[in-house]
């Protein structure tokens, strides 16, 4: 048997790309021999199939060169609607059989990298960029230029995708001897037409989804995609139940301005929030200052158990970090300073669904679980421990966690343990 493939040519990638999937060997998976009418037909029907775009960008141009173009490399670029991401990009090389999806991060439109490529002007101009390889003009003006003939190109061509939105673009590259023939970029031209309509397609899904996973989460957003809309539906799951909330915070809204408290949230948000997500979690639910999340239990429950206890660990650096070393947003602020949170822990089942006014609907948990969770959070003023667990979380842990008593919470019948971290 043979071991897996190596990649002959491996791909880097600026800061601000992450390569999200790979597809390898796509000529394997498409006719080795067609026409351009073929083309067309596998556009007008197969590929409304394509779930992916990234199926469907190898496939489009491994059928270009089946069809006989001389195609080297293709790519597609999209924009979105995300409060962090410029857009989305597909890479295709007919050398290394590979095509990639990666994600380009906002702050890339401010890199020398970006404002150099021949895509900027395409972007932001409408633009179409023709650039020869022999041409000492398009090598001094495009450093890519200058890359590519190292690899062979003989000429690079970057346009807008016809009739697309959201400052969408396409670029081809070819090693033939002076490059694309005019009768080549005819019949490419018809068949991007069409391709520019699938496209179209696919980044409405994407636009969707990227925008539902921003105010919704992954695991909210998964299930309102698969068809979960209508109030009620959802399903009981178990689950890990994060509550935390700001210390002070009716102090601090009474003594700082509105677009003060919003950078003070903003910032408090950004490393709570990231601290739930780097260890796995699902952010469900901003509620003033209070951060509702789960972590759902696949199993025995110990790994959401452990990834919930190190989200909270993960949370007390950061936080320890803001103070010692505030961003600039919230070091021209007065009186802030040093910002504190109480986290607790609770495990159980809890409903995970649609709940609402038909007219406006949360997709949200609820459940005793999540009752007892904020009643444990609001243990915090007597215990003043930053980490509260409950037995049913403590139980589930390898490590050991301090025993804090047993407490009355409202609306329980029974006394609940409560333990906390050793080492917070």
């Amino acid at each position: 048997m043979s071991g897996p493939r190596i990649d002959p040519a491996p791909r880097q990638y600026p800061t601000f790309v992450s390569l999200k999937r790979r597809v390898v060997d796509g000529h394997e998976r498409v006719p080795s021999v067609c026409n351009v009418a073929d083309v067309e037909t596998w556009l007008l029907d197969e590929a409304l199939q394509q779930q992916h775009m990234l199926d469907l960008v190898d496939q489009f141009a491994w059928r270009l060169v089946a069809a006989g173009f001389a195609l080297d490399r293709f790519s597609v670029h999209v924009g979105t609607l995300h409060p962090q991401l410029l857009g989305f990009a597909w890479n295709w090389l007919r050398a290394d059989t590979i095509c990639d999806e990666v994600q380009v991060a906002a702050d890339s439109l401010n890199t020398e990298a970006y404002r150099r490529n021949p895509l900027a002007q395409v972007i932001e101009h409408g633009r179409t960029i023709r650039a020869l390889t022999s041409n000492p003009d398009d090598v001094a003006r495009y450093p890519l230029i200058a890359d590519l003939a190292k690899s062979g190109i003989a000429e690079y061509i970057a346009m807008p995708m016809s009739g697309a939105a959201y400052h969408n673009a396409v670029t081809l590259a070819t090693k033939q001897a002076g490059g694309f023939s005019d009768g080549q970029l005819g019949a490419l031209a018809r068949l991007l037409k069409l391709f520019a309509l699938h496209v179209e397609r696919h980044i409405a899904l994407r636009i969707a989804d990227n925008a539902l996973v921003a105010y919704l989460g992954e695991l909210a957003a998964g299930q309102v995609l698969s068809g979960s809309i209508k109030r009620g539906a959802g399903q009981s799951i178990r689950a890990v139940i994060w509550m935390s909330d700001l210390r002070g915070f009716t102090d601090l809204t009474e003594r700082l301005g509105g677009a003060d408290m919003i950078s003070l949230l903003n910032a408090y948000f950004e490393e709570m929030a990231g601290a739930v997500l780097a260890n796995g979690g699902e952010v469900l639910k901003f509620i003033g200052d209070g951060l509702l999340a789960a972590f759902p239990i696949e199993g025995d429950g110990k790994r959401a158990a452990a990834r919930a206890v190190a989200a909270a660990r993960d949370a007390l650096t950061r936080f320890e970090r803001l103070n010692a070393k505030p961003p600039a947003a919230l070091a021209r602020i007065a009186g802030w300073h040093p910002l504190s949170s109480g986290i607790a822990l609770h495990e159980g089942e809890v409903f995970f669904g649609n709940i609402g006014a038909p007219q406006r609907l949360d997709f949200t948990v609820i459940g005793p679980t999540v009752n007892q969770a904020s009643r444990v959070e609001a243990l915090q003023k007597t215990l003043e421990r930053p980490v509260l667990i409950t037995a049913a979380v403590a139980s589930l842990l390898d490590e050991d966690v301090e025993p804090l008593g047993s407490h009355r919470l409202r609306g329980v019948p029974q006394p609940v343990a409560i333990f906390g971290l050793k080492s917070a």
